[in-house]
């Protein structure tokens, strides 16, 4: 089981050796499609980004007054408190992987 786990480890390695060593010296620039599909793409994670900082917002301020205005009613305090959790964590979420992409992307280039 051991000599399985080395030797698949080692092709593994050899393999991106091999990616990272050949990948950047590709001399073809991409055709015009690919090129218009890559900033559409680009364009779409800018929107969708700018859109998740609102979206986040008003999901908090929902949140918020669910707990001011429950009126002492625990189930409405803890949905509220639950709501503000559960869009702070996804809005954490997106800009972290946003920032992961980006690194990637400069890796890459």
């Amino acid at each position: 089981m051991k000599k399985f786990l080395y030797y698949s480890l080692f092709v593994i390695f050899i393999f991106v050796i091999i990616i990272f060593s050949f990948g950047s010296n590709s001399f073809a620039a991409y055709p015009k499609l690919v090129n218009r599909i890559l900033s559409a793409f680009e364009n779409i994670k800018g929107y969708l980004i700018a859109l998740a900082t609102p979206v986040a917002a008003v999901a908090i301020a929902s949140g918020f007054l669910m707990q001011k205005f429950s009126f002492g009613d625990e189930e409405r305090i803890r949905n509220g408190k639950k709501l503000i959790r559960t869009s702070v964590i996804s809005y954490t979420f997106i800009l972290t992987l946003d920032l992961v992409i980006n690194l990637i992307q400069t890796l890459i280039t």
